[in-house]
């Protein structure tokens, strides 16, 4: 497929966004073509779903990895629960999401009508097909380093228990041991009834610790639970 000038210089601003070369900026196009598109399109667009299969793989593969060389006495089954902890649709979506990987999507006129660059469903599988077409173009062990990079605070959650519980309960948790009070304020309600973003602060001892964005209250609230965490030094 032979992209505009304009296509090729958006691509190239996802390029540094991503903060991975491109040898085929096709691919990385494909990786953004969501079904809607490409079934309107009548350049006979690829759309990523294929890239999305692939990707999925070397998300799991990666994380596999990274999970049994790294915590070598945890058993299969707690490897299992981790995985699917660090490579679900909210950690990939978010992810996209930072990278604001939404505008640049190809979609079909129902989907960019009804905010399809914001639902999680299809950021996260846009995320696993740019996984996918950076596999392809650069090959495993660049894929393998960008996953690990991206998931690091995942696999930090990892370590330290943190997957296995929400952000929520682990702020309240840490602010009742300082004998503290969290509580949690709407800051701000965008967008179209059926593409709402909502943005959250959570205020400890009546100081806003950390603010947080979603397309529900609740994932919302947990991005600014987390943000809190952070300060408080999660790592630790």
């Amino acid at each position: 497929m032979n992209l505009s000038e304009k296509r090729k210089q958006k691509l190239g601003e996802l390029v540094v966004r991503l903060g991975v070369k491109f040898n085929d900026l096709n691919l990385l196009n494909q990786a953004l073509t969501h079904t809607s598109y490409a079934n309107e399109a009548k350049d006979h667009s690829l759309h990523n779903e294929r890239l999305e299969f692939l990707g999925d793989a070397v998300l799991e593969l990666a994380s596999s990895t990274y999970l049994f060389k790294t915590f070598t006495q945890m058993p299969e089954g707690e490897m299992t629960k981790a995985r699917a902890s660090v490579v679900c649709e909210t950690s990939l979506a978010k992810l996209a999401m930072n990278l604001n990987v939404g505008q640049y999507l190809l979609l079909g006129k129902g989907e960019r009508l009804t905010g399809g660059e914001h639902r999680p469903s299809i950021l996260a599988d846009a995320f696993e097909s740019i996984i996918g077409a950076i596999y392809l173009d650069q090959g495993w062990q660049t894929a393998y380093e960008y996953v690990l990079d991206k998931l690091n605070e995942e696999f930090i959650a990892v370590k330290y228990g943190y997957n296995l519980k929400d952000y929520k309960t682990i702020l309240q948790e840490v602010v009742q041991a300082k004998g503290q009070h969290v509580e949690y304020k709407l800051l701000a309600e965008t967008g179209p009834d059926h593409a709402k973003t909502f943005e959250f602060a959570v205020v400890i001892d009546k100081k806003i610790d950390g603010k947080g964005k979603g397309t529900t209250k609740k994932e919302a609230e947990q991005h600014a639970a987390y943000e809190a965490l952070k300060k408080y030094g999660i790592e630790k």
